[in-house]
Order: structure tokens, then C-alpha cells, then sequence
């Protein structure tokens, strides 16, 4: 395994880290929980074969996952570095620290390593700041007191308003997207790296799109990967800013796969890297003549998110992800997805989208070929 100084931190953290919010589930009594049985062999293993990192968080699996993350770090504490999240569902001080109370209780342990601000945007930060103990005196209090060893913030905000927060000085470390898809989060990155704090990436295999097969991705390197999985992940771990990639894995074959790519070095060339970005952005820019993803089309008056289910079809038309992009919309159509929307098949033709559409593209056409394509 491969391990990095984690900014500031002084700690030294593997390439791959363990992201809890997979874990094998069961169903009992009608209601679903994790599978212990296998959820705990399978955090073991990849902690026996070098990830020292492993992350959590309170609404994970049906709000299972720190109980099982904790059952998993036995006789392991000392060797595993442990991350979860405060998801700060108002400014008091007190609420706050009753959630890490609560998630120490959950993890059975004393201390957390990292404690994440869940899902931090600027606009909330902003209003945290002066407030008489409120969510970053709260956390403040905690370190000091030895509940948590360092105060980290996830985020999904708009990339332009990363900086600001990273130059309060509050943090230690951060965890961001960013994969071959998704590389908005590129150069605050970089930036973070370069203030002196931990990089941990989330979804470096796209949520799971890149772990379908695509010859198209594939094909941006001579020398083809195994799997598309592995070419998202190294591509990741070839970024020198990143310290970690943090994978949700469900089973062994996954966890020893993604250990022996993490237990590499020498991911990608610097030309390999240029290469596959230029590739990417070429096929961003083809995606954008399908659907551009401004939403001026919304909304439907049969309920349809055409920008997501577009999103869906360029998974298959410009990346090559078909397997995937099926799926996706197989979920669309039992109505699984967790971003809610009706099938391209409800279409009626009224044509008010494409009147409001400001790339004046044949949405109602497009709708027909997304459902003709993707349906099983």
C-alpha cells in the first residue's frame, strides 16, 4: 500500500481509504440492516491489507453504517484512522456536540480522527462565523477536549466558493468529488493541497458509472486497464494533490482489486494524464450538444427531469457507459431513483420545452430516442 503525509496532519494515510455508505445489506423483520457477517470481514480485510483510513456517517445504511464501522475497528483503533460527519442540522453549539455524542456512542469509541462538517456550503459557513457557540466553537471545544483529533469539512458547493473556507484556518482536511467525469473540483484541489490540508476525494469511480465497462474510456490508453473501475481509480491516484480515494466497497474482490491498484506507483504519465483530460473535456463539450443542463426546459408538465434523463443517455452515447446508463434509467422507470422523475415514455409532445429551450435542441425526439435506447 502506498501511504502520503495527510497535510499538516503530520499522520502518514494510504491511497485507498474504505467509504462505509455500501455495506452489504440484509433484510430482517421487514426492514433492512447491515449484514455484520460480511460487512465486518470485509472492513478487516482491507484493513489487513494496508487502508488505514476508513469513513462513515450517521444516515449511512438505514443509519447503520458507524455501528458496524465500529464493531469492524476492534482491535484495529490504534492501527485505522476513523472519519464520520456532523451533518449541522442547526447553528447551536449544543445540538452540535449532542450529534458527535451520539456517533461516539454509535462508533463505541472515545475519540474520532477526523470530524467532518457534513455537506458544508459557504453561505452556512458565513453565518456560523461570530455566533456565540455555535457549530465551530462547538467543534473547537471538542478537539480540546480529545472527542475529535481534527475538524475536516465535506463539500458539495459551487467550485468558486471553496477558497474562502478553506482560508478560515478551521480545517484540517477535506473530502470533495472528483473523478474522469466530474473534475470541477480540480484546482481547489490543488489549493487545499497547498494550504497545508489532507485531500481525500469521494466517488473516484463516478458513484459507480465508471465501474461499468466502456471500450470508449478504455481506449484513452495504449495500454488498456482491466476495467474501466481500475482506469477511473488510477486516474485519481495519479493526481499528486490527492492523498486519498475513497471507494465504497461491498465485497472481498472489490477490496483486493482496488488494494493492489492503490498499492502501486506511477498511475499515468504526465502525457497519459494530459491525454485522457483532453479526451474528457472533448467528450464534455459533446455532451453539451445533447443538453447543456441549464433546466430552462423545467417544468414538465408530466413530471419528466429531462436534463437528468439526458445526463443519463450521454452516459451511453458520449462515454460508453451503456451498462450503467441503463441501469440508471431502469431505476428512473420503478421509480428507485433518488432523483425523481418520470420516463422519457410519458411524454406527451406538448412542446413546451423545447419553446423555453435556449439551445433550441429536439428535445421531444431526444426523449424518444432516450427511451427507445435505455428501456429494457
Amino acid at each position: 500500500m502506498v501511504y502520503t503525509t495527510f497535510g499538516n496532519t503530520g499522520v502518514k494515510v494510504s491511497a485507498l481509504g474504505f467509504g462505509a455508505m455500501r455495506l452489504p445489506m440484509r433484510e430482517e423483520d421487514g426492514k433492512k440492516i447491515v449484514d455484520d457477517e460480511l460487512a465486518v470481514p470485509l472492513m478487516r480485510q482491507a484493513f489487513d491489507l494496508g487502508v488505514n483510513y476508513v469513513d462513515s456517517a450517521p444516515l449511512y445504511c438505514e443509519k447503520l453504517s458507524e455501528a458496524s464501522v465500529g464493531k469492524a475497528l476492534k482491535g484495529y483503533r490504534d492501527k485505522v484512522y476513523l472519519s464520520t460527519k456532523n451533518p449541522i442540522e442547526d447553528n447551536d453549539g449544543d445540538h452540535w456536540m449532542g450529534r458527535l455524542e451520539k456517533s461516539l456512542k454509535n462508533l463505541d469509541t472515545d475519540y474520532i480522527d477526523f470530524y467532518h462538517f457534513w455537506g458544508i456550503g459557504l453561505n452556512s459557513f458565513k453565518s456560523w462565523q461570530g455566533l456565540k457557540y455555535g457549530p465551530l466553537e462547538a467543534a473547537h471545544k471538542a478537539k480540546d477536549q480529545g472527542m475529535i483529533r481534527h475538524i475536516s469539512f465535506s463539500y458539495h458547493d459551487s467550485p468558486e466558493n471553496f477558497k474562502p473556507i478553506v482560508d478560515s484556518g478551521h480545517f484540517e482536511s477535506i473530502l470533495v468529488q472528483y473523478n474522469m467525469l466530474d473534475r470541477s473540483n480540480e484546482e481547489n484541489i490543488a489549493y487545499a493541497k497547498s494550504k497545508g490540508l489532507g485531500v481525500v476525494v469521494m466517488g473516484p469511480v463516478g458513484g459507480g458509472r465508471l465501474g461499468a465497462p466502456s471500450d470508449k474510456i478504455l481506449g484513452l490508453l495504449k495500454n488498456k486497464p482491466a476495467s474501466t473501475a481500475e482506469m477511473a481509480l488510477r486516474f485519481v491516484l495519479a493526481n499528486e494533490n490527492i492523498n486519498i480515494a475513497l471507494s465504497g466497497m461491498s465485497d472481498i474482490n472489490m477490496v483486493k482489486e482496488n488494494a493492489e491498484i492503490a498499492s502501486r506507483t506511477g498511475h499515468l504519465t504526465e502525457d497519459e494524464m494530459r491525454h485522457i483530460k483532453a479526451m474528457m473535456e472533448e467528450n464534455k463539450d459533446l455532451a453539451k450538444l445533447y443538453c447543456t443542463g441549464c433546466d430552462y426546459c423545467k417544468p414538465c408538465p408530466q413530471n419528466i427531469n429531462i436534463s437528468y434523463l439526458f445526463e443519463i443517455m450521454n452516459r451511453h452515447r458520449v462515454y460508453g457507459l451503456t451498462e450503467h446508463a441503463k441501469s440508471a434509467y431502469n431505476e428512473v422507470i420503478n421509480g428507485w431513483s433518488w432523483i425523481k422523475s418520470a420516463d422519457a415514455s410519458k411524454c406527451i409532445s406538448c412542446g413546451a420545452c423545447e419553446t423555453k429551450c435556449p439551445q433550441k435542441l429536439p428535445i421531444m425526439k431526444q426523449l424518444q430516442e432516450t427511451h427507445a435506447t435505455l428501456a429494457p
